[in-house]
């Protein structure tokens, strides 16, 4: 796989966890560690794809 395939995996993947973010933020019962372990996959995610851009520089 390509770093450019890759990083379009990833920018894909946290997409759809800022979408289900978005739906727990909005259920009135919102699970707050479910919140909070979204988030850090979100940031993992938005990290790797920063580590894989300044290596295509």
């Amino acid at each position: 796989m390509t770093i450019e395939a890759r990083i379009r995996e990833l920018g894909n993947r946290h997409r759809n966890l800022d979408d289900t973010i978005q739906q727990e933020m909005r259920r009135p019962t919102a699970d707050a560690t479910r919140l909070r372990g979204l988030k850090q996959q979100k940031l993992k995610l938005k990290e790797e794809i920063g580590q894989l851009e300044s290596r295509m520089h």
